[in-house]
């Protein structure tokens, strides 16, 4: 951590947003050598943050071979390392572990015992032959052998109260106690938790004398920028699909999602967290933005695939679709019961408008709506090709600095980049009512 302090190297490789709020703590909490616990919402990333933590350890370190709880060549702890030091001496033999395999996680479901996270006795090795108060019949569990790394407790608070006091020894007196067995294990391991804060009161909560024993709790949040958001949903959002033609090589087909409807669906994401209709306590998880950027793309592959388009662009007419396919990530007031498309619309909506006024709303579009004022009536939907879409339009003067103006530059001359610009103008000018849209099964028709 210090070196890479000291270097400006990045200290906690794709964590979006944290710079300034989360990290300084959480480094702070690191190098004084606590035991942390990170509290947040759903989706705010606190897990990925916790497995970046493997990153610091040291690429390689030496473990003598065989052991179960990973123990250093020089300082064994268990018994039977504590013998073959005694016994080997400088023979001993080592292997070499990686830093990823140096993190342990567990997910704090109901079934969850003290066996599974401190360890029990091992029938097996009893039946073996060897007697009960053979500490070597102990069989270790998650934590012990993470010794020497990092281990996560995934939603804490659903861990049993019985269970979570097994952990009290560890965050403390950094051993373990099995059953009735006399055994002090020390134990060199930062544990890490997470807990969403409706957790305390509605599922379950964290003891307190096990809250005493975290030395940091911190708060981490949902990107604080349209920009912030923006970065998450370009690192995270897979928009590529792969797929084999006849004889065996990749088809290659996949999907742009241009800037301005990444703009949207960020847009769109901030609109639902700040909506009053949603349970503000639940959060509107980063996978909503992200999985909206995959499904909206998904469309624009659908659409490739059954009308024959060689390059796939994601335009405004694939955005209503993942209304229906979001709606499950989010949850809503009781007061809102019945009516949570309306309301995914109508943000939807809202994003759109903004984004619009944001990138064309000072822009002269009197080109694109003379078209209209001649008579023209323009038919879009999820279905409709690029070229089609463009062929109704006709040419349109100025349309270079309509696509420059959504992010769109060299190399974007395509039908669909063309078509995802015009067809975003469109959508904007209804919205902002200078013209008219009418609804279809799959689609709309822009008129006067």
């Amino acid at each position: 951590m210090l070196a890479r302090l000291r270097s400006g190297a990045p200290r906690f490789p794709g964590i979006v947003g944290f710079d300034d709020t989360v990290l300084p703590h959480l480094e702070r909490a690191l190098l004084a050598g606590h035991d942390l616990v990170l509290l947040g919402e759903r989706g705010q990333g606190k897990t990925r943050l916790i497995r970046t933590i493997t990153g610091l350890l040291d690429e390689w370190t030496p473990v003598v071979d065989g052991c179960e709880i990973n123990d250093h060549p020089y300082a064994p702890a268990c018994v039977r390392c504590v013998k073959l030091a005694a016994e080997q001496g400088e023979d001993l033999k080592i292997a070499w572990k990686h830093r990823a395999d140096r993190y342990g996680e567990k997910l704090a479901t109901p079934d969850t015992s003290v066996g599974d996270l401190i360890g029990d006795v091992d029938p097996i090795k009893i039946a073996e032959g060897r007697t009960l108060g053979d500490p070597e019949t102990v069989h270790y569990g998650l934590v012990p052998r993470t010794n020497r790394g990092v281990f996560s407790v995934n939603e804490l608070p659903d861990l049993a109260e019985r269970i979570q006091v097994s952990l009290l020894n560890v965050l403390e007196e950094r051993d373990i106690q099995v059953r009735g067995y006399n055994l002090r294990l020390p134990l060199d391991v930062l544990l890490i938790a997470s807990a969403n804060p409706e957790d305390y009161t509605n599922r379950g909560r964290i003891i307190t004398p096990l809250k005493d024993r975290f030395g940091a709790e911190i708060r981490t949040h949902y990107p604080l920028t349209l920009e912030d958001e923006l970065a998450l949903i370009r690192q995270e959002a897979t928009l590529n699909w792969r797929g084999l033609d006849p004889d065996g090589d990749q088809a290659g087909l996949s999907a742009e999602l241009p800037e301005h409807l990444v703009e949207i669906i960020a847009r769109f994401t901030r609109l639902v967290r700040e909506s009053t209709a949603v349970d503000s306590r639940s959060g509107v998880s980063a996978r909503f933005s992200i999985a909206a950027a995959e499904t909206a793309a998904a469309s624009a592959v659908r659409r490739a695939a059954l009308r024959g388009e060689e390059r796939p662009v994601t335009r405004v007419c694939d955005l209503p679709g993942t209304v229906h396919t979001l709606r499950g990530k989010v949850e809503f007031e009781v007061s809102e019961e019945g009516r949570e498309v309306e309301v995914l619309s109508h943000l939807l909506r809202r994003a759109v408008a903004e984004t619009f006024r944001g990138t064309l709303g000072g822009m002269d579009l009197s080109a694109l709506l003379d078209k209209f004022t001649e008579g023209a009536q323009i038919e879009s939907g999820e279905l409709t090709p690029a070229t089609e879409l463009l062929h109704q339009i006709g040419p349109v003067p100025g349309l270079a600095k309509i696509m420059s103006a959504v992010g769109m530059g060299e190399g974007d001359e395509s039908p669909g980049h063309a078509a995802a610009a015009l067809e975003f103008a469109l959508e904007g000018l209804y919205l902002m009512r200078r013209l008219s849209k009418d609804e279809t099964d799959g689609g709309a028709v822009y008129r006067t």
